[in-house]
């Protein structure tokens, strides 16, 4: 059924104009020059090119019939004969009773196939729907990254245009195994980094080498370094257990001790004696002082080992240092402060040699520095490695970049692809029930095309139309049966052309007639038509009064008092014709 006509840029509808209808029977008016023709053109060939900006809304595989001038020229003007239109007789019972159950089993599979049909277009409708929600949120990658900074545009490319297109892109997209590492900052940094008119490369950063680490080891370290025993102030100076401090105070006494000894510079007091400085001087042997002179060479050694350490200065100014400026700072300032201290430990060593000392370890904290600049260094390497090779460097922040995308907008894809699956199953159950419908409908045609050759034929068409025209007083022309299936206009003492010498009230009359019967019946034997919309555009053009009410009622009984059509439309420019019509 017919539920809405759309006519646009043909003839006299230069826009847009809408005809609504939930009606089955609609009369409309109008004066010449309104478009009335026009329309009915357009529902008898709806595939000419000439109506490709119209549309008709409502329909399900009705017939259309329409009656019009163009129906008129086509099938009494050109053709020598008229086609016959098969009707029902009722001599065979059985081929009826058949054809009418059939008929009514194919009418119920229709509204079931209505209705399947309509169940499956509110699905699709509904797959649309979370298809453009789901589209509107992807589409805030294009709004977030396009415009602005403009840095990670590039990846858009080709995906700008239209939201289908992106969401398409990157549905299709595997997702990610873990969350990746890098956030669209540190890309944008690394495009920045390798397409900025400040791009450049960096050198390595030197990892630290600190030679003197056996220094640490060494056992003299752990030695309890005093005199000589034999020494006659040796078992004194043990069981007072200061020997560093006697040591200390050799440095102030004179070289030469005389005979009234010297001043003690300790006490104060004259008790040193040539003899006394002797036995002291013999107890700080060459033993204790090659002892000593090995602590200071580990000191040297080991002072000069941080020298030639990198200063701080040569890493600080490294942008990658930068990024990470807390770490570094700490890791170098751990290898530094460590190195200072067991420096510190050995200084304490030589004042106090009997003192037994441990220096820490560092390989562990230099190791972890250089870990931190082996790493470092990795990066400035993939840098350097990009800054040389741009183009493929561009393409992998492009996949790292809809990797991230993927991930991010996961709930969205994985939420839509679980909708999507649930309803295409649920479509394709419909699809499949709807063939099946469809298969029972063509088989039910089937059996009413095969009873319809046993009980179908032309001649009922013929006696009606000759009755009406006796009914109508028109008895100088009539239809005859020509060959198996057609008819011809007859007229005394004319043998051709009968079409032609008729007047133009009777050519219309003999038309409708026709048509009348056409509405009623089928085209071919074994035609099984479905439902029928019927239009009928102005009937009553040349026709006397009389005959204008004859019409009036024959369209009265036949399409306005019926159930045996769909939908009827009828135009008509007679106001007194459409007054007849309404009067009911």
């Amino acid at each position: 059924m017919i539920t809405k006509i759309t006519m646009n840029d043909v003839a006299s509808y230069k826009a847009p104009t809408t005809l609504e209808t939930d009606k089955k029977v609609n009369l409309i008016y109008g004066l010449n020059g309104t478009g009335k023709s026009v329309l009915s053109n357009y529902l008898y060939e709806k595939g000419n090119t000439g109506f490709s900006s119209c549309n008709i809304e409502g329909l399900n595989n009705e017939d259309i019939l329409v009656y019009n001038q163009k129906f008129i020229q086509d099938y009494f003007y050109e053709p020598d004969n008229l086609k016959g239109i098969f009707t029902l007789s009722k001599e065979n019972k059985e081929a009826e009773e058949k054809i009418k159950n059939a008929q009514k089993e194919i009418e119920n599979l229709e509204t079931v196939k209505q209705d399947k049909g309509t169940k499956k277009e509110e699905f699709e409708n509904e797959l649309k729907k979370k298809k453009q929600n789901a589209e509107n949120k992807t589409w805030g990658i294009k709004t977030e990254y396009t415009g602005g900074d403009r840095v990670l545009e590039f990846c858009l490319e080709n995906l700008k245009g239209k939201k289908e297109t992106l969401f398409n892109h990157i549905s299709v997209l595997k997702k990610p195994q873990t969350n990746p590492n890098k956030t669209t900052e540190q890309l944008k940094k690394e495009v920045e980094a390798i397409q900025a008119d400040t791009a450049k490369k960096y050198d390595l950063l030197p990892q630290t080498i600190f030679l003197a680490q056996d220094v640490e080891e060494n056992q003299i370290l752990q030695k309890n370094i005093v005199g000589n025993e034999n020494s006659t102030v040796s078992a004194l100076i043990n069981k007072l257990q200061n020997s560093d401090w006697v040591k200390e105070g050799l440095q102030y006494l004179p070289k030469k001790v005389e005979d009234s000894g010297e001043q003690c510079p300790f006490c104060q007091k004259n008790t040193i004696t040539k003899l006394l400085l002797e036995d002291i001087q013999a107890f700080f042997d060459e033993t204790y002082e090659n002892d000593i002179k090995e602590l200071r060479s580990l000191l040297s050694s080991y002072e000069t080992s941080i020298d030639k350490l990198h200063k701080k200065e040569t890493y600080e100014s490294n942008p990658f240092i930068v990024e990470k400026k807390s770490e570094f700072e700490n890791l170098y300032n751990v290898v530094v402060q460590l190195l200072s201290k067991n420096k510190t430990q050995i200084e304490d060593k030589i004042k106090t040699p009997s003192k037994k000392v441990a220096l820490v370890n560092t390989d562990s904290v230099i190791n972890n520095f250089n870990q931190f600049i082996k790493e470092t260094n990795k990066k400035i390497t993939e840098h350097n490695s990009k800054i040389d090779n741009k183009e493929a460097s561009i393409r992998d922040i492009k996949i790292q970049f809809w990797d991230l995308m993927r991930w991010n907008y996961d709930q969205t894809i994985s939420s839509y692809q679980k909708d999507k699956n649930e309803i295409e199953r649920k479509i394709a159950g419909l699809t499949k029930e709807l063939d099946a419908t469809e298969k029972s409908i063509y088989s039910k045609k089937q059996i009413v095309a095969e009873q319809q050759k046993n009980t179908v034929n032309i001649e009922k068409s013929i006696t009606f139309i000759n009755n009406v025209l006796t009914e109508l007083g028109l008895d100088d022309f009539h239809l005859e049966k020509h060959a198996d299936n057609l008819y011809k206009i007859v007229r005394v003492e004319q043998d051709s052309d009968t079409f032609q010498t008729l007047s133009e009230g009777e050519k219309m009359i003999i038309s409708f007639l026709y048509f009348l019967e056409m509405c009623r019946g089928k085209k071919s034997a074994d035609d099984v038509s479905g439902k029928k919309i019927i239009v009928i555009d102005d009937p009553i053009s040349s026709l006397s009064h009389i005959f204008i009410f004859n019409i009036g009622q024959l369209i009265k009984k036949e399409f306005l008092f019926s159930d045996k059509y769909e939908q009827f439309f009828l135009l008509t420019h007679s106001l007194y014709f459409f007054y007849e019509l309404t009067d009911t």
